[in-house]
């Protein structure tokens, strides 16, 4: 099998502000035939010079700089016109602190407790327009958004989605990607992506992470019921 080029490998942007550990990841995942190391860095501002002149498909960076001064990277980078990802990856993750990342436009959230292989498989989902977020992570939210949202219901769901859209959305909160959803509901990969899409125009988002959390608040029913629900993340290889 021929070696991926460097034109179609996942081009990464590392932003930590701890050089040894940012040193250390970006020699991990430059030894991966499918990922490149465009750049790494330490502040806000060096990240933003990177972006103005390399093209960068997914950006590794943890909560602090994604939220610095309650407008971090994400936005910042929005702005210039970024059409990458993000996915954060930190050592633990608060309820909080989650909610506002995913609500920016976060893809994905992982937890240095993961294996790196995992980080890998992360990286692959979130740059394939999946979303990554932790069972952990899920749990916390849908648990804080007991109480706190309206839950429609099961019936109250089923009339604002489709059967169709209702199982593709089980699939996205199972981290899968469009692919691996169509070929547990033998559907193509294009009728699942056009669920998708009717799903980011019935929520108003533009993201799978920012789905997620739409879900987990309630509005597409009981957001406990559709964590039990979801099936357990596969490998997507």
């Amino acid at each position: 099998m021929s070696q991926p080029t460097q034109e179609n490998r996942i081009r990464l942007l590392l932003l930590d502000d701890q050089a040894l550990l940012r040193a250390s990841l970006a020699h991990f995942l430059a030894s991966e035939p499918d990922l490149l190391v465009v750049g790494e860095c330490g502040t806000l501002s060096e990240a933003l010079e990177i972006l103005s002149v390399s093209p960068i498909d997914v950006i590794l960076l943890d909560f602090d700089h994604a939220m610095e001064g309650g407008d971090g990277l994400i936005s910042a980078a929005y702005r210039h016109g970024f059409q990458g990802r993000f996915l954060i990856v930190a050592d633990s993750a608060d309820i909080k602190s989650s909610a506002i990342a995913i609500k920016l436009g976060a893809s994905g959230i992982f937890l240095k407790s993961e294996p790196p292989h995992r980080l890998v498989l992360a990286i692959k989902v979130v740059a394939n327009g999946g979303a990554w977020l932790d069972p952990r992570v899920i749990r916390l939210l849908a648990d804080e958004s007991v109480g706190h949202f309206p839950a429609s219901g099961d019936e109250a769901c089923s009339n604002l989605l489709t059967d169709r859209e209702q199982r593709v959305l089980l699939g996205i909160l199972g981290g899968l990607t469009n692919r691996k959803i169509g070929e547990n509901l033998g559907l193509s990969e294009s009728s699942v992506k056009t669920a998708v899409q009717q799903l980011f125009y019935r929520t108003g988002v533009r993201t799978r992470g920012q789905l997620v959390r739409v879900a987990l608040e309630g509005s597409l029913g009981s957001a406990n019921g559709l964590v039990n629900s979801a099936p357990s993340r596969q490998s997507n290889d």
